[in-house]
């Protein structure tokens, strides 16, 4: 469940072991960056998740060997805040940083809160060690000038986007096909769909928990102002909340709710979620929201005759763009970092064909052009989104000094449960969402 995992963190690629492992037995003795036999000590520290740590060992292998006269540390750990953070505080800091946004201990944030990241916009005019082409080259349109890549909204690039997944709307195709039904691509369509399966005793909605409703509302909010707009509500600007642009997304957000399947608010929680998602193996519910983990999640559920997992951007309204929302990991230079323009060859062969095939192998998907045509099954319907029209929304609201009793992802998430059970009104809300913003704005960095 991605809200227990915390965002992607199980899409880190790193390696099952705790500590630092040299490759050739040289030391860094006196803290200068470099072996004794001269070559620099590349540190690289990563979160240990699921994967395994082989695609990372090879990938520091083949670096290495283009490289002849570096050497990399890799550290890995369950709870890496803990290992880096402590030797931070000393001076002592890793070269490259794989470790997103989102974690419950919040590294990432602190070091954005305390401008200690360094600037790595040239990152993407960097030839990719081993090939002719750049960084910028080969990354997907509309990964960079997000909130998840550049949290201080000054036109530069301090994390790199890594490792992503697409959220959208989950359905089964099979029910699709036997009933002869069309996908909606738009929202009169959606809405008209609700009505025809409703006489049927079947529901157009449910969402596992109210925290899944993140990327359906970062994708309407998208779809309703555009990319710009999207990027001031997460900046929190003043006003943004009172503007048609944002009416118009939670209203089209409260029509969506107001089809939900009757038991999803009772089984929205991290005990009983699985039930909601069961909705739509069992078609008693159409759409949901979620990302590209459900189908393994749910890959030993009882499922319906004919089922087959659908996935779509959402529909499209008056502007005729479909979205969909983008999580996706990030790589980072400490400021305090002693061997930065290595670093950042570094990130940039992680965009490599040769890193992209090793990450493949283990499941995770680089943000590079033509990665989807490499994957196959359910991964190639869901990576292949944006190879289909959809256009990508990512990033986060910004990061602030804590406030006291104000959380705007419980203001624009957890407050759909009460929409669905009609104890509070649209109207109240969007309110909700505009309070938490406006004392939110007074605490920006």
């Amino acid at each position: 469940m991605k809200r227990i995992i915390s965002l992607f963190s199980a899409l880190l690629l790193c390696t099952s072991i705790t500590g630092c492992t040299r490759r050739d037995g040289n030391v860094d003795t006196d803290g200068d960056g470099k072996t004794d036999g001269s070559k620099t000590v590349l540190k690289v520290a990563a979160l240990e998740s699921a994967y395994g740590d082989e695609a990372w060992r090879n990938i520091c292998d083949n670096f290495e060997k283009i490289n002849k006269d570096v050497d990399i540390e890799l550290t890995i750990d369950k709870n890496i805040e803990d290992v880096i953070g402590s030797k931070m505080k000393a001076k002592d800091y890793p070269d490259v940083v794989c470790l997103a946004t989102g974690r419950p201990a919040g590294l990432t944030e602190t070091m954005i809160k305390e401008s200690a990241i360094e600037d790595i916009s040239d990152i993407t005019g960097k030839v990719i060690p081993g090939e002719k082409v750049t960084v910028g080259d080969k990354l997907l349109d509309g990964f960079l000038g997000t909130t998840g890549t550049n949290p201080y909204s000054d036109g530069k690039t301090y994390l790199a986007p890594i490792f992503y997944s697409p959220c959208g709307l989950f359905y089964n195709a099979g029910l699709f096909k036997e009933k002869g039904w069309k996908v909606p691509e738009t929202w009169d369509e959606m809405w008209e769909l609700g009505n025809t399966a409703k006489a049927e005793g079947i529901y157009l909605f449910t969402y596992p928990t109210a925290g899944y409703m993140d990327s359906l509302m970062y994708a309407l909010l998208a779809q309703s102002g555009g990319v710009d707009f999207y990027n001031k509500c997460m900046n929190y600007n003043e006003g943004i909340w009172d503007t048609a642009e944002a009416k118009s997304a939670f209203e089209t957000a409260a029509k969506l709710l107001s089809y939900t399947e009757p038991t999803t608010v009772a089984n929205a929680n991290n005990e009983n979620y699985l039930k909601n998602q069961q909705l739509i193996l069992d078609n008693k519910a159409l759409f949901m929201p979620n990302g590209t983990w459900v189908s393994d999640e749910m890959k030993d559920a009882k499922r319906a005759e004919g089922f087959e997992w659908g996935f779509m951007a959402l529909p499209a309204g008056a502007s005729g763009t479909r979205y969909s929302y983008n999580y996706f990991e990030q790589v980072w230079i400490p400021k305090g970092a002693k061997n930065k323009d290595i670093a950042k060859d570094f990130i940039a062969y992680l965009y490599s064909d040769e890193a992209a095939a090793e990450f493949a192998k283990v499941g995770a998907v680089q943000p590079i052009k033509g990665m989807a045509d490499k994957l196959e099954g359910d991964k190639r319907l869901y990576y292949g989104i944006y190879d289909k029209g959809a256009k990508p929304v990512m990033g986060q609201f910004a990061a602030t000094e804590p406030v006291e009793g104000v959380s705007i992802n419980s203001a624009l998430f957890d407050t759909v449960n009460s929409v669905v059970s009609r104890d509070k009104t649209t109207e109240e809300w969007r309110n909700r969402v505009k309070e938490a913003s406006d004392k939110l704005r007074k605490a920006l960095k």
